[in-house]
């Protein structure tokens, strides 16, 4: 019946996910594999999977994955691939344990069947900054939305913390976690030079050009509720202002108001560290990167009403690397002092998650992300694999020139490596000995 659209809405209608709590949770194999089953033929559409979602129904399908008997486990696992298309379902999946458990499943010839593969790549297709972690490919069809953070390469089975909790850790000093997100409470900039208003993580930050820019605006937020932004101390210049006013209307109300004036700085300073800490019962959004938002205006304006695709790549490279350093000569390689840099982030941003756009001095891996989190924006395919010691580089496919405007018998596309530091926007051959001089050595 579900197979017909209009007697699956007619199914959906009378709440079938909640009637389904209680076959999920029985012990009769033949009801669990036919529950399944159901769930996997009516979940088809986004207001069927978030009802199954809020009423209960996953963990009890998540756990039928455990089920000895062959039927169940695969119907279970045609479910689970069903609902995870969607990314809130697939993101409470995997928090339920549903991708560690098909990894185990994957692991056994006996057990390992075609429903727990495509199951265990459509949860990692909807959690792309867990499948980044653990593969190290993006494809060119992942495409990099608001809020993917790249937390470095995990081995299987290790738990990849959510966003919110990576943000309110205690720095340390391990590898950066970079952020992509192009959200902003404000319009896009009229014109090149008016850029977004920057804001902090709570904190006042004067490091960087983007940063010293938030003096100069009223929006914040950070790691606290927009709600809190009236106790938000003001940064730089701003706070030298408030102090030369303060002292001026001091001398002429008395010491009094001064006083005053001192108390209330110190009130301020002591409210920082709460924004940071997050509250549990206010909303939480993660960091704004105000620079980020104007390379995707920027890109969008300049990159994108380029025709030729080659032309495309070759321009948006060289924005990328312009934007991370420059080019950098192999023999000065040792020299580029990134380290330092995203150390010097870290610590004014008192957090180890650091959103892209705040990065200056961008090494292999940084500018890669760049890359694809813009192409991506604009609809240039392009994907992103991950190396060893730092680096990573984005791959694109290119038909041969040469063919252009040839009917029939096309050969495949050819494949590149764009390259981010040594010569931005040049495309190497990917079996090429450029390439690997630019991937290994």
């Amino acid at each position: 019946m579900a197979i017909q659209e209009p007697l699956r809405t007619v199914i959906q209608s009378h709440e079938v996910m909640h009637a389904l709590l209680g076959p999920l949770h029985s012990t009769n194999t033949v009801v669990q594999s036919t529950a399944a089953l159901t769930v996997a033929a009516t979940a088809c559409d986004v207001e069927a999977r978030t009802e199954l979602r809020t009423c209960g129904g996953l963990e009890p399908l998540v756990e039928l994955l455990h089920s000895k008997n062959d039927e169940v486990q695969r119907h279970a696992s045609w479910a689970v691939m069903v609902c995870a298309s969607d990314e809130l379902t697939a993101v409470e999946l995997c928090r339920l344990g549903a991708l560690d458990i098909l990894e185990e499943i994957n692991l056994s010839v006996s057990r390992k069947n075609k429903f727990s593969e495509a199951a265990y790549n459509k949860l990692l297709n909807n959690n792309l900054s867990l499948k980044y972690s653990q593969t190290g490919y993006l494809s060119s069809s992942n495409i990099i939305s608001d809020g993917f953070y790249d937390y470095g390469r995990i081995n299987p089975g290790t738990k990849l913390l959510p966003l919110k909790g990576l943000c309110l850790q205690e720095l340390n000093d391990q590898r950066a976690i970079l952020l992509v997100n192009s959200k902003s409470d404000i319009s896009p900039p009229p014109s090149m030079e008016d850029k977004s208003s920057d804001v902090g993580y709570g904190r006042s930050i004067s490091s960087s050009s983007s940063l010293r820019r938030a003096s100069k605006e009223k929006n914040t937020a950070g790691f606290g509720s927009p709600t809190e932004e009236k106790s938000e101390p003001t940064s730089g210049r701003n706070t030298v202002l408030s102090r030369g006013a303060a002292k001026e209307k001091g001398s002429r109300k008395g010491r009094g108001k001064k006083e005053e004036e001192k108390v209330k700085e110190e009130e301020e300073v002591l409210a920082v560290p709460k924004l940071t800490e997050g509250s549990p019962d206010k909303e939480w959004f993660p960091p704004l990167d105000p620079d980020f938002c104007v390379y995707v205006y920027e890109v969008t304006k300049s990159i994108l009403p380029i025709i030729n695709i080659k032309d495309q790549i070759e321009s948006l490279a060289k924005y990328v690397a312009d934007k991370m350093g420059g080019k950098i000569p192999k023999e000065k390689l040792s020299d580029f002092s990134w380290e330092l840099h995203i150390s010097e982030l870290k610590f004014q941003l008192k957090s180890n998650v650091v959103p892209i756009g705040y990065i200056k001095k961008g090494i292999f891996y940084h500018r890669a992300l760049l890359f694809k989190a813009l192409a991506d924006k604009i609809g240039v395919g392009c994907s992103l694999v991950r190396g060893e010691y730092s680096r990573a580089w984005n791959e694109v496919k290119l038909l041969n020139e040469a063919r252009k405007g040839i009917i029939g018998n096309l050969p495949p596309p050819e494949e590149y490596i764009v390259d981010l530091m040594f010569h931005p926007g040049a495309l190497l051959k990917l079996r090429s000995k450029e390439a690997d001089l630019y991937r290994f050595l």
